[in-house]
């Protein structure tokens, strides 16, 4: 590319050493420069630019004329495209772990904690374990309607859930199924009454709240209560426990290892079909062991009957409470139990299992 190219004017300076020496005087004369808008200011040609016969300056195609042109070298050279820039290095910031979204370490120490109080209340002293029922029960039905009145602006009455849950407890303890019953019907009512005292606006509604909360959490747990008034209700509610731990656990590991297709994707899209194998064996083996070795006059066939039963009825529970709390848009019922959640997030496989429990124990050795 010769300089030409650029469309210099003739005696500018600008031309080539065959045009002869420059004239020392500006472009332009006097009258000439008068008549012309100023000339924009061109930036100046950096060191090493192209000189012209008499050592100035000169402007260059080569120069830096524009932002995005990179300034040569060697300005006698022919104009070669720009190398493009090296690829940015890899960042040496060490990467985020992916999170289970719990406190491992919490939620392993309050399990134990709680674990603790369920055994010694349960074997030392009867009546002791009631009371701890009783207290998830109630804790339970506070961490539900306080969501429901968050998230659905739904006002169940939680005095009369809470005094007829507690009592709904003690009753099947003492008076069995038929006291059970009894307190629930009366709980019913206490709820319909007590939201009376309030404007009749979203009474329906608050009132069916109620009645169901009083069903799902209080007379649920009864069945754990009938459960202990056996002989043998200690090793009944051990093994109530087990298999329903014993059912999550094998869930969760079989899922987590070989889980690849979804159980409920719109309810909960972790559970998986593997995982429900893993949850119906495991459940199955331990109930084997426990109806032969723990329970009076039980024999291991029944165990593997309850074990099944036990791992469809947890599975179900989970996904109920799952769709529950997705209708909510939360996540967990309460922040009670560190790594946990809340009681109710604890309760979810447990609620519906003592029913289920407690009837197939009486099928297959009595209530006594």
């Amino acid at each position: 590319m010769n300089d030409s190219s650029w469309g210099a004017p003739a005696g500018s300076g600008l031309g080539g050493p065959d045009q002869g020496p420059a004239p020392a005087g500006p472009a332009y004369d006097r009258q000439q420069a008068a008549q012309t808008r100023p000339m924009p200011i061109v930036p100046d040609v950096p060191a090493g630019g192209f000189q012209d016969g008499h050592g100035r300056g000169a402007a260059h195609p080569s120069g830096p004329l524009f932002r995005d042109e990179t300034p040569h070298e060697h300005p006698q050279e022919p104009m070669s495209s720009p190398t493009p820039p090296p690829p940015p290095a890899p960042s040496s910031a060490p990467r985020q772990k992916k999170s289970a979204g719990r406190d491992l370490g919490a939620a392993i120490g309050v399990g134990v904690g709680l674990g603790a109080v369920i055994i010694a209340s349960l074997f030392i002293w009867k009546p002791a374990f009631v009371g701890v029922i009783a207290v998830a029960v109630v804790v339970g039905l506070w961490e539900l309607t306080s969501r429901l009145r968050e998230r659905k602006a739904i006002k169940a009455p939680l005095v009369p859930l809470a005094v007829g849950g507690a009592a709904m407890v003690v009753a099947g303890y003492v008076r069995g199924a038929e006291g059970a019953w009894v307190a629930m019907a009366l709980t019913a009512l206490a709820v319909l009454v007590w939201r009376m005292t309030e404007p009749p606006e979203g009474y329906l509604k608050d009132v069916t709240a109620g009645v169901f909360a009083a069903f799902y959490v209080p007379f649920l747990a009864t069945f754990v209560a009938l459960l202990l008034t056996a002989d043998d209700g200690p090793q009944r509610v051990l093994t109530f426990l087990i298999l329903t731990v014993v059912s999550d656990t094998g869930a969760y590991a079989i899922g987590w290892r070989f889980g690849k297709h979804k159980l409920a994707p719109r309810i909960s899209p972790g559970k998986t079909r593997e995982g429900l194998v893993g949850a119906v064996t495991f459940a199955m083996a331990a109930g084997a062991l426990c109806m032969q070795f723990m329970i009076d006059d039980g024999v291991w066939w029944q165990g593997l009957i309850l074990g099944l039963a036990v791992a469809a009825s947890a599975t179900l529970g989970d996904l109920g409470e799952s769709m529950i709390k997705r209708d909510l848009g939360i996540k967990d019922m309460g922040t009670l139990l560190p790594g946990h959640g809340g009681i109710m997030d604890r309760l979810d496989s447990l609620l519906p299992t003592a029913p289920v429990v407690w009837l197939l124990m009486a099928l297959f050795v009595g209530t006594a």
